[in-house]
């Protein structure tokens, strides 16, 4: 009867524990965050830092994120040419663009996510950028523990006007289009 009652409560223990959320820490050394930006003439591409994040899964889905992106770390990897490359990013760091002297850190807060099937997720959230939060939806795949997605995000939404032509006519071969994407490989430990 003792051994009997160790198992049933063994089981109990398992069935509770599997219904509470597992928290996974972001491995910010090993995870990237690639951005492109496309003109009419080209684009760049370069990389962000995440500077911390945290992921929770709960019967195979997520059900709740936050990770911190450090903007003055962005930088441009396509531009050779050291001077034009130094003139892109503090571009990018003006208040034309990412205005990063006042807001440092872009943050995503994920809300929830729909259960991975075949290690595919649809992932819902809200992105802020210069203080503007909108919402976000974006596929994640996962391998392991690393979780990777494709996310456009439209940068006239969080008043990135710069070249826009939502906002500006006669831009010609000067305009830079409102999407840019953030190819993302985050590793959670």
């Amino acid at each position: 009867m003792k051994k009997l009652m160790i198992v049933i409560t063994a089981a109990f223990l398992l069935i509770g524990l599997s219904s509470f959320a597992q928290e996974f820490e972001a491995n910010t050394t090993k995870s990237e965050l690639k951005w492109t930006g496309k003109k009419v003439t080209g684009e760049h591409w370069g990389f962000i830092v995440l500077k911390d994040g945290k992921l929770n899964i709960k019967n195979n889905k997520i059900v709740s994120g936050e990770f911190n992106i450090d903007m003055n770390s962005i930088n441009c990897k396509d531009l050779t040419d050291e001077s034009w490359n130094q003139k892109l990013v503090g571009h990018l760091k003006s208040d034309d663009f990412f205005g990063v002297a006042k807001f440092p850190t872009a943050k995503l807060v994920i809300n929830e996510s729909q259960a991975f099937n075949k290690d595919e997720a649809v992932v819902t959230g809200k992105l802020t950028i210069k203080g503007i939060t909108h919402p976000l939806t974006f596929t994640a795949k996962r391998n392991g523990n690393t979780y990777e997605s494709t996310i456009t995000i439209d940068r006239s939404k969080y008043d990135i006007r710069y070249g826009s032509g939502k906002f500006f006519d006669n831009l010609g071969d000067n305009m830079i289009y409102d999407e840019f994407t953030l190819e993302v490989k985050l590793v959670v430990e």
